[in-house]
């Protein structure tokens, strides 16, 4: 199955996909399970890679972005990849910046309020509010609201009836999109054009996962809720002590929930499934099936399963997989 020399062809050619023994130069590329003929380019948020000789060759862009996901309850991938689960009635710091000891100033704040969604204990996004200066969203209720101004920044918003999405310059310093499902699903991209420390909920944003769970104190917590009750916005919210297992709390629940989100394992996402691990977004999905127990327990699946399809459309994977029966369209959000 791979493009080798000397094996089925003479020396000096290769087998390639089609059976055929070709030069080196006409090797193909593979990538999540799919061959690139030569020339042929996958862009990356960071990388544009070409297919050469069989080989990828790649080169790193001049700009970079990376996202930092909060979906569902309590569910965060940093922006360098780290994911884990918290279960905080409080606002929290996702994102900020002037974190460096040197230069404390902010130009940005993203706030997520958190409450209690489901009688085992859950937390879910209630509201985003974003900080930029003196300029001010608040994203709640389906809806958002603009108090005060800043003429060092510049936004766009763009609203359909899936999902509101922010555009956010700020002049030097970053490019930033803020999309919102008008419900527990925020995703924040941000591309910087300075070395500036990031600092949050989302992460120090330097590449390294693994000191992603620095505190306010600057010092790396020795796990995920230390790390979280750092980055409370309010001090006198009381401290996360433990992580809720709803479907130990609601066992009635569980085989409803493996069921339904099954549909993530299933052929209907099998293009996707070499490109981007869903392991960690079924068990996301059952997770999150079985705590949303106070109305709305099928929006909750919805939105777990849609955080999946929004993943592999990143990686140029379009999955149609709503239907009139399943998680109608008017329901939920980005995929």
């Amino acid at each position: 199955t791979k493009c080798e020399s000397g094996c089925v062809c003479a020396n000096g050619l290769y087998e390639n996909l089609d059976g055929r023994c070709v030069p080196a130069e006409e090797c193909p590329c593979e990538y999540g399970g799919l061959a690139y003929g030569k020339g042929e380019q996958i862009h990356t948020e960071c990388e544009i890679c070409t297919c050469k000789k069989g080989k990828w060759k790649c080169v790193q862009k001049s700009r970079c972005s990376s996202t930092c996901n909060l979906y569902g309850e309590g569910h965060i991938i940093t922006f360098d990849g780290q994911r884990f689960v918290f279960d905080g009635n409080c606002e929290y710091i996702l994102a900020m910046d002037g974190c460096s000891v040197s230069r404390p100033v902010s130009s940005f704040k993203i706030v997520t309020e958190n409450v209690i969604c489901g009688r085992s204990g859950v937390t879910c996004s209630r509201s985003i509010s974003v900080y930029l200066g003196n300029l001010t969203f608040i994203l709640r209720d389906e809806t958002y609201t603009v108090s005060g101004v800043n003429p060092g920044v510049h936004y766009k918003v763009k609203e359909n009836v899936l999902h509101l999405m922010f555009d956010i310059i700020i002049p030097g310093k970053y490019n930033m999109t803020i999309i919102w499902n008008k419900h527990m699903n925020v995703f924040i991209k941000i591309s910087r054009e300075t070395q500036e420390t990031i600092c949050g909920l989302c992460g120090n944003y330097n590449g390294n996962m693994k000191d992603d769970f620095q505190t306010r104190s600057k010092y790396v917590a020795s796990n995920e809720l230390e790390f979280v009750n750092s980055w409370k916005e309010n001090p006198l919210c009381g401290d996360v002590y433990f992580v809720v297992d709803p479907c130990s709390k609601n066992p009635y629940r569980r085989a409803w929930a493996e069921k339904t989100c099954s549909i993530i394992n299933s052929q209907v996402f099998s293009a996707c499934h070499n490109k981007v691990n869903r392991m960690p977004y079924y068990e996301a999905c059952v997770r999150d099936s079985c705590g949303c127990d106070i109305g709305g327990d099928c929006e909750c699946m919805c939105d777990a399963i849609s955080v999946y399809a929004a993943a592999c459309l990143d990686k140029g994977i379009c999955i149609d997989w709503r239907t009139p029966e399943f998680c109608r369209e008017f329901l939920q959000d980005l995929s």
